[in-house]
Formats: C-alpha cells, structure tokens, sequence
C-alpha cells in the first residue's frame, strides 16, 4: 500500500511538472506570437518631400517613417531638380512626377524620376515644359497620363506616360478664362489642383480666380483624355477662392477648401456632379486675423476631416464627418508649430498627420488619435529649407 501510495505520488507529480511545461510553453509561444504581429504591425513607408530650392533646398528629400514609432531617417536626396513643389507617385511605386514651379523667371516643367525601393533613390528619367506656374500634378490610375494644373498661366495640361515611366510631350492644354469679384487676385483664371474622381471617370479643377470648380470626363484612351461633363462647373461663393478637394473613401461626398474664404465646402458626389450641403468656416469664430487656407485630407476611415490654416493662424483645424449627412462640426484646432502649413498628410495607417511648415523651414510629426480626431506633437521634426509637399510610398 505504502508503495502504490508513493507511484500515486509520482505520477500526480510528473501531471503537474508536463502541464506546467505546456503552460509555460504555450505563454512563451503567445508572447512570440505577439511580438511577431507587433513587428508585423509597425509598418514603414517613404516619405518624399519636395520643396522650393530658392533658399537653399537640394532637391527631392527621402527619408523612412516609422508608422510604429513616428520616427524619421534621413535616406537620400534627388538633386538637380528645381522648386518640386508638388508630386504625385505612380500607383505601383515605380514613378513619380513633379512639378518646377516657376512664374516668369525661368522656363517652369514637370520631371520624371523612377524610384528604386530597394536603395530609396530618386533617378530623373526627362523634363517636359510646362506653362507658367505649375502648382500640382496628378496621375490616373492606368498609369497612362499625368495631368498638370498651372495657377498663372489659368491652364490645365495632360501628358501621356510612356512605358519607361517618362513623360511625352503635352498632348492636351486646356485654358480657363474668367474672373471674379477680387480684383487683385482673382482678375482671371487660375487653376489651383487637378484631382480624380473616385473610380477615376472624372477630373475636378479648382479655380481660385473664377471662383468655381470645373468638371471634366476622363478618358484614358484618347490622345485628348479631358472633355468638358455637364454640367462643366460647380460655382462657390464669389470671393472664396477654391484651392483643393477631396472625396470621402466610402460615402458620396466631396470636401473642397477656399484658400480666400478659409472656410470648407461640402457637396454630395454623384457620376461627376457636386450639390452643395455645408460652408464652414476653418477658423475659430473670433478670429480676426488674414485668412488663407491650403491643404485638406480626411483620415484614412472617413470619420474626420483636417484643413491647413496659413495666414495668421498657423493651424490645423480638425473635423468630425457626420456619416449620415457628410456635414462638418468643428472640433478643435491646432498648432502646427510652424509657419505657412502650405502642405500636410495622414500617413496610410492614420496614427499620424506630418505638416510641412513651408516659411518656418520644418516638417512637423503629430500623433493622431483615431477616436476624438485630436493632434498631440510627438517632438518628432525634420528641418528642410522651404517644404512644400508630401507623399508616402510604403516600404515592402
């Protein structure tokens, strides 16, 4: 008996010691597990800022953004490349485009450059000439055409893309002619962004000086892709300046900021048609200071909208997007630790918005909360003489 008692105690004991094992097995494995969907987790992208060269700028910088800890490395500078005061990235990230923003003192263009993942380098494949002040670039899904707003020339032109990514002569030129109640700034046309429609069937034009948005049909295989749509226009209030817009990810609405007004505009989207619904200020109500307002991005799941503020305010005014209505209600507005936030973005997992402080010479990182929509500075700053834009390319 005395022995079976002790077997009996053996046993019960080596249970314990295996079920303890697979336990402490099954923590370790979990803990792995975690720390691997982590790593996962924490992804990487490039950021491409361009800036005015005038004052000191190189050219394009690239630099690595941690999504995981808002952090910033420097990795290459594409030189010989004047005022890329705007870009835009090709869908597979083989390309991108910019502009050379000039007005008057020497011929203005748009570049090509390929884009080597592996290194981060820059590479200009060719020029193509430009008309005077061209203020933002943007390509088509297909891959097939870039289009080129022009705000001094009041111009918008197409260039086709050739298969080695550069670009071909402007096949297309489209001349605004108007004006509005502005006699000093809005005496005549110009054209202030080129934007697609979602599914890309449509073209969007603001026009600060004739104080409406035009609307173009798309076709990618025509050697004239741009056709005026019907109606051709949407008119805003005279005086407000349209500058840029935007349309929501997954409702049918489009956001439009007014650079003079430094107020948003919003409308109902559909097949190429805009009805406005809301005009809200950007600006505290007090504020009494020289309004203009630049850039404007919603975060990556619809539920908030933000508007660079230049002027003398200097801010970044957040929004909560109503989804049953897509109407705006301010909630709150903030620092951008610079001056002139002429360009800003959300990075692609929506945990952070980085603004380029074009007059302060510094881009700013801020961490975003994806429940209230509010900004927090995480101490995160790069300093670039003049950045005027933006982009980010994921790193796979």
């Amino acid at each position: 008996m005395a022995m079976e008692c002790i077997s009996l105690h053996l046993y019960i004991a080596r249970i314990f010691i295996f079920s303890h094992y697979l336990l402490m097995r099954s923590f370790c494995l979990l803990l792995i597990a975690l720390c691997c969907s982590a790593a996962a987790f924490t992804q990487e992208f490039y950021l491409f800022i361009g800036p005015y060269t005038n004052n000191g700028g190189k050219g394009i910088y690239v630099y690595r953004f941690n999504a995981g800890t808002g952090s910033l490395m420097p990795v290459s500078i594409a030189t010989g490349v004047d005022h890329p005061s705007y870009m835009a990235l090709s869908a597979d990230g083989r390309y991108l485009y910019s502009v050379n923003q000039f007005r008057g003192e020497k011929p203005a263009g748009v570049s090509a450059f390929t884009f080597d993942k592996a290194t981060g380098e820059l590479h200009l494949v060719n020029k193509q000439p430009a008309t005077d002040g061209p203020c933002y670039i943007s390509v088509d899904s297909t891959g097939k055409w870039a289009v080129v707003a022009s705000y001094t020339a009041g111009t918008m032109a197409a260039y086709p893309i050739q298969a080695d990514g550069s670009l071909g002569a402007a096949t297309q030129t489209i001349v605004h002619t108007g004006s509005s109640v502005d006699k000093e700034r809005q005496d005549r046309a110009h054209v202030h962004s080129v934007v697609f429609s979602p599914g890309y069937r449509f073209l969007f034009a603001p026009d600060l000086g004739m104080d409406q948005v035009t609307i173009y049909r798309f076709n990618p295989a025509a050697a004239q892709p741009l056709t005026a749509a019907s109606p051709a226009f949407a008119a805003t209030l005279p005086g407000t300046g349209p500058r840029h817009i935007i349309f929501h990810p997954a409702l049918p609405y489009a956001y439009l900021v007014e650079e003079m007004g430094g107020a948003v505009s919003v409308f109902g989207y559909k097949n190429g048609q805009l009805q406005p619904l809301q005009h809200i200020s950007s600006h505290v109500a007090d504020f009494a200071g020289k309004k203009s307002s630049a850039d404007i991005h919603l975060s990556p799941d619809g539920r908030f909208l933000y508007v660079s503020n230049r002027g003398d305010a200097n801010t970044i005014a957040i929004f909560a997007v109503n989804a049953k209505n897509g109407k705006l209600e301010l909630k709150g507005i903030e620092s951008t630790l610079g001056v002139h936030p002429r360009n800003f973005m959300i990075d692609p997992t929506g945990n952070y918005l980085l603004v380029a402080n074009m007059e302060s010479n510094n881009v700013v990182v801020f961490k975003r909360d994806g429940v209230t929509g509010a900004l927090k500075a995480t101490g995160v700053q790069v300093h670039i003489p003049n950045p005027a834009c933006l982009k980010m390319l994921e790193i796979k």
